[in-house]
């Protein structure tokens, strides 16, 4: 299947040969009959195909990883319960205490929480590159012990676009993976492993999904990296449950995928519903036509906002004015996608001002739905980050961040429009009284 279109659609399904089903049937069971202590005995040992309980595979599961695979061009890929569970899987199955990663400083917010205050407790190291574009930064702070670099193609909220092939090119002569999380810009804007990623994440919760309405994630493995000339001892040496052979003589090219899927996804347990597969699945079906139109449009209220006066900057690397845009030309030439952020000059006062006269777009933290959705990060999703960290990934208290939905371009504009009279209407009154007492 050459076009995304088409894969979308119809990437990885599997009919249901004996009902005659069309669309993926959900599997809503705990756990699968055996018709014989052989069948039982062999699906466990892996020698037999089939699946056992749904926290280690389910058949709707499965067919989401597949088409997702697909989708991204990827070797293989894993479902979990949500975008944090994915991330978490994906470097669980290569780090442990006394291991470094190296990131990216503008990343969501939840990302930095489980970085500083989940794998730090753990004893993983956890450093950050001010200037992701600086490539010498990431070399210079690449360390022996350092076993992944991470960072988002479209970064929450910043925008910032990540040189995908630059940092791949670091992660190489480091001998390390490169993980980026494409969950903003989704693969239809972009596919990372063309880049040189070797793992790519999603929050299915967000575009793959769609509609708002089912948390999930996603893992995939690109089948890029050579695991058997790594570093990571967990897979090329012996393990007990694999009768003293390694991950990678069982599972040779598949070795990193087999370790997360088994060990670390089905005994941490972050399980994805089978009924949340199906909706996602469901909602990729539509996730071209869904993010090229709420693409378009983001451009069109960036460029609107740009010009508003109470709006000091507008942060959507789609416009020529972004410091990422030579990057977005590069890597993003369908669309930059569908999350903006945009400044008001009054700072926490303007912007509540502004979030509280909105009548169309949603006050609620996500992104990726279909409805149009608004946020201030300082004082909600970035509101426990230290003044300085928000100072430094750009998140001051006169942000908002926009996620576009599927409405009319011109609606969502005129609510926005309703959001700047509120902020000019007050700035004129403020202004109106130091006149008045200025005259006294």
């Amino acid at each position: 299947m050459s076009e995304f279109s088409t894969a979308q659609v119809h990437a990885g399904e599997a009919r249901d040969a004996a009902h005659g089903a069309r669309v993926t049937p959900i599997y809503l069971t705990a756990g699968f009959e055996f018709d014989s202590y052989a069948q039982a005995e062999g699906r466990f040992g892996g020698d037999e195909p089939g699946y056992t309980y749904s926290r280690s595979g389910n058949p709707t599961t499965a067919a989401l990883e597949r088409r997702v695979a697909a989708l991204e061009g990827g070797r293989e890929a894993i479902a979990v319960g949500s975008g944090q569970a994915a991330l978490t899987v994906a470097l669980l199955g290569l780090v442990q205490a006394g291991d470094h990663i190296l990131s990216a400083q503008s990343v969501y917010s939840g990302t930095r929480g489980l970085f500083e205050n989940g794998l730090r407790r753990l004893g993983i190291e956890i450093e950050f590159v001010d200037d992701p574009t600086d490539l010498t930064e990431w070399r210079r702070r690449v360390r022996p012990n350092t076993r992944a670099l991470f960072g988002e193609s479209i970064a929450n909220p910043g925008t910032d676009i990540l040189d995908i092939a630059g940092v791949a090119a670091v992660a190489r002569e480091a001998g390390v993976p490169f993980i980026v999380d494409n969950t903003l810009a989704t693969p239809y804007l972009l596919r990372p492993g063309d880049h040189g990623a070797d793992i790519v994440v999603h929050s299915a919760s967000k575009y793959l999904g769609g509609h708002g309405s089912t948390l999930g994630g996603v893992v995939v493995d690109q089948g890029s990296y050579d695991w058997a000339s790594s570093p990571f001892a967990h897979l090329t040496g012996p393990d007990e449950w694999l009768e003293g052979a390694s991950y990678v003589e069982a599972h040779g090219a598949a070795a990193y995928t087999a370790f997360s899927r088994s060990v670390v996804a089905s005994l941490f347990g972050p399980v994805l519903s089978p009924l949340n597969a199906f909706l996602i699945q469901q909602g990729v079906e539509t996730l071209s036509l869904r993010v090229q139109r709420q693409s378009d449009t983001a451009l069109a209220v960036a460029r609107w906002l740009e010009a508003q006066p109470e709006v000091s900057r507008v942060d959507y690397a789609g416009l020529e004015s972004h410091p990422s845009y030579p990057l977005a030309l590069r890597y993003l030439p369908k669309g930059q996608g569908a999350v903006l952020g945009f400044t008001l000059a009054g700072g926490s006062v303007a912007a509540e001002r502004f979030y509280d006269s909105v009548e169309l777009f949603s006050r609620m933290t996500h992104i990726g739905d279909v409805r149009s959705l608004i946020l201030h990060p300082a004082s909600t999703t970035h509101a426990h980050l230290r003044r300085e960290v928000r100072e430094e990934t750009g998140i001051g208290d006169g942000l908002l961040r926009l996620s576009i939905g599927l409405e009319d371009p011109d609606d969502l504009i005129a609510d926005l429009a309703r959001g700047i009279a509120a902020v000019a209407t007050a700035d004129a009154t403020v202004a109106d009284a130091v006149v008045a007492a200025a005259g006294r």
